[in-house]
């Protein structure tokens, strides 16, 4: 077996299973992250959420899915038909791309390049071109401007998720993932983490996340109270299944960017006690939980306070943020914790 896999077949059919396997792991948490969501927002509204398909209505979310999968897929006639399909295609795909420079344990990554974190932020920018695609190709004014609006959130908030990752490439050294998390590990467990040291920015990288992924409260392009339902309208069955299917996954990846960036990755935050990926899912999961609470508690705000929150306070912050970073790295300041590449160096 081992004289098969150093064969180009057997190195093929290897990469094809680790695909399958994190495609496998991405789409069965979706089932349960959607489960989880509604659960939680019921649980807030004090009334029961999914309880009849299956154990706990566990099964809810594969019913669901199913009752889009068999639902004829309505096309309006005036629809460009190709960028139509297209676009919720894009979503999907683009969403799943991601999650190849994403390590769950020390080696357990598909594509453990140098560049990770550019390869994430290259994939994410893109999807954009879903949302637009699938404004544009409905024929209707009405998605077209929800899917402007969507654009125009997306971009404005991906300066200050990109700023906020460059102060943690600065302390780092390094746009690889896998040495990000080893930089914060050491003999303090959850205090050696970046959450410490890079406090403020993790509450302005969870907002902007929720604002990245058009979630409660700036879930605005597809709010009842606003355009309809954004880019979605025209949409119906397995393409709007795929939007949505999208959308969940790039919350999951949000969650899965935090662990790494800010709270250790798959590392334990007890000293003694073995890391492993359950604290890296775990972790994710608990993030997720955030995600939930602050659409069941939170209110809805309005489009200009949305983009005014982001070019007028996020983005200052977080650049300031990168210059105080940089000054501290380059003197050492608070023993190094600025600067890891030097104390690992």
């Amino acid at each position: 077996m081992a004289e098969f896999l150093s064969t180009p077949w057997g190195t093929f059919l290897l990469i094809i299973a680790q695909c399958l396997g994190v495609l496998a792991f991405v789409m069965i948490s979706l089932l349960f992250l959607v489960y989880g969501d509604r659960k939680i927002w019921a649980a807030v509204q004090m009334r029961r959420g999914p309880n009849v398909v299956g154990a706990f209505g566990l099964l809810q979310s594969v019913a669901d899915a199913l009752k889009y999968v068999v639902k004829e897929v309505v096309v309006p006639a005036g629809a460009d038909k190709t960028v139509f399909f297209l676009a919720p295609l894009t979503s999907f795909v683009l969403a799943m791309v991601a999650w190849a420079v994403i390590p769950f344990n020390d080696g357990w990554v598909l594509s453990n390049i140098n560049v990770a974190v550019l390869f994430v932020f290259a994939v994410s920018s893109l999807e954009v071109y879903g949302v637009i695609m699938g404004g544009w190709a409905s024929n209707s004014k009405y998605p077209f401007l929800g899917s402007l609006r969507s654009a125009a959130q997306m971009i404005s908030y991906e300066v200050s998720l990109g700023l906020i990752i460059m102060s943690i490439i600065i302390s780092t050294g390094s746009l690889n993932f896998s040495d990000i998390v080893n930089a914060q590990s050491g003999d303090l467990g959850l205090f050696n983490w970046y959450w410490l040291p890079h406090f403020p920015m993790v509450f302005l990288f969870f907002i902007s996340a929720l604002a990245e992924t058009n979630r409660p409260p700036f879930d605005l392009p597809e709010a009842e109270s606003e355009l309809v339902a954004g880019y979605q309208v025209e949409y119906s069955a397995t393409p709007f299944l795929l939007f949505m299917a999208g959308e969940y996954i790039a919350i999951f990846l949000m969650c899965a960017l935090i662990t790494l960036l800010f709270f250790g990755g798959w590392l334990s935050p007890i000293p003694g006690i073995p890391d492993g990926v359950l604290w890296m899912v775990g972790k994710m999961a608990f993030f997720f939980f955030l995600f939930a609470m602050v659409k069941a508690i939170t209110p809805r705000y309005r489009y200009d306070q949305l983009m005014r929150i982001g070019w007028k306070v996020f983005l200052p912050m977080s650049l300031a943020w990168v210059v105080i970073v940089a000054f501290l790295a380059q003197f050492g300041a608070f023993g190094g914790a600025y600067a890891r590449w030097a104390v690992g160096g």
